[in-house]
């Protein structure tokens, strides 16, 4: 039996069934077993899943530039310093690509640049040295939490997906709760009473059988990021989707999902600490959280027209060679429909700034 799995009945067994939130906390991030605590790096060809940082380093080239636009509206005359921040960094490669990229082509912002990397997982950190190694003079700290009064931008890359979620689902009692239990020494589901009314605020109307997923930990974290900002943006990427009645009759089972050697999977509950744990992003809570915390929505765009706006177009060569074929390959990958670029989107938000549209988010597309 895997430890982590005994841990969990263990908790069970003595105070009854727990919340698919809890079980995605201790399956993710037990300081001992937890799937994400273990491991520096899970993402890319031998891990479980691809994300845009493994696809290219493009991804990051671009969103330099949308840093770059940035900055001016962030700087003041008594401090022309740029706070970037990455929460749930890994081993630091989008940082590492940022950073590559702000030398090349922004070498003043580069030299002002600030940047505290953020993650809970102590192999990632220590993984984090060797990635950054060419810019040590940059970071200034790699912590397990956003510090407080950043002027500049917080840039997450498929965080809000792994914070976890409470499931509720229309039973014939009326919106219950799925909860994890345990039966002949096997994990299962179990519907009780919505252990907290709060969860009720954004669930849409649901028929008969229908999962929906609520995630007051997400809205704390957008409240958390908003409180660090002093003055600047908040730019994140994830799956998400608005909860809209075509969303639940394509997914009528909500979209909490587990990964393994690149194949998903919905038995969730199987092997807890050795798999990626997933939820979709409802758009609509992030707005409503974001708004609550004093941010103001800039714009929610598919990936592929954040970054055809930042000029992705203008960085693919018509060579034949290994390196321009490369880069137009993985052009491909990142914006295309069906996969990365409209099944994840950027979201962008401000707080104390000018409210200019930025290039990012300039074509306002959302599909």
């Amino acid at each position: 039996m895997l430890p982590l799995r005994e841990r969990i009945a263990s908790t069970i067994r003595e105070r009854g069934p727990i919340s698919v939130a809890e079980f995605m906390e201790l399956a993710l991030y037990d300081p001992q077993y937890g799937y994400y605590t273990r491991s520096g790096r899970r993402s890319g060809k031998t891990g479980d899943f691809y994300t845009s940082v493994d696809v290219s380093p493009l991804f990051g080239e671009l969103i330099a530039e949308q840093l770059a636009e940035m900055w001016p509206l962030v700087r003041a005359a008594d401090d022309e310093g740029f706070d970037f921040v990455e929460a749930g960094a890994a081993d630091g490669r989008l940082t590492r690509d940022i950073l590559d990229a702000l030398a090349s082509r922004h070498p003043d912002l580069y030299r002002r640049t600030r940047v505290t990397l953020v993650e809970r997982s102590a192999a990632a950190r220590n993984a984090q040295v060797e990635t950054l190694a060419h810019h040590a003079e940059r970071l200034i700290a790699s912590e397990s939490a956003i510090p407080h009064a950043i002027k500049g931008a917080i840039v997450a890359n498929e965080l809000l997906d792994a914070i976890p979620a409470h499931v509720l689902e229309m039973t014939g009692e009326g919106v219950r709760e799925v909860m994890v239990a345990e039966q002949d020494e096997v994990l299962i589901e179990i519907t009780r009473a919505v252990s907290d009314p709060g969860l009720l605020a954004d669930v849409p109307a649901l028929g008969s059988g229908e999962r929906f997923e609520s995630s007051p930990a997400r809205d704390a974290w957008i409240r958390g990021a908003a409180d660090s900002l002093t003055r600047g943006f908040l730019l994140l990427f994830d799956y998400a989707y608005e909860p809209t009645p075509q969303h639940l009759e394509r997914q009528p089972r909500g979209t909490l999902m587990s990964y393994r050697a690149h194949v998903a999977s919905e038995d969730w509950l199987r092997d807890p600490g050795e798999r990626d744990l997933t939820v979709h992003v409802n758009l609509a809570a992030v707005r409503r959280a974001a708004s609550d915390a004093g941010l103001t929505t800039l714009g929610i765009v598919d990936q592929t027209y954040f970054l055809l706006g930042l000029g992705l177009a203008d960085r693919l060569d018509p060579g034949s060679d290994a390196r321009a074929v490369g880069r137009r390959v993985a052009a491909r990958t990142l914006i295309m429909p069906g996969g990365l670029g409209d099944t994840m989107k950027a979201m962008l938000f401000s707080k104390g700034v000018h409210t200019a549209t930025l290039r990012g988010i300039h074509s306002g597309r959302l599909t």
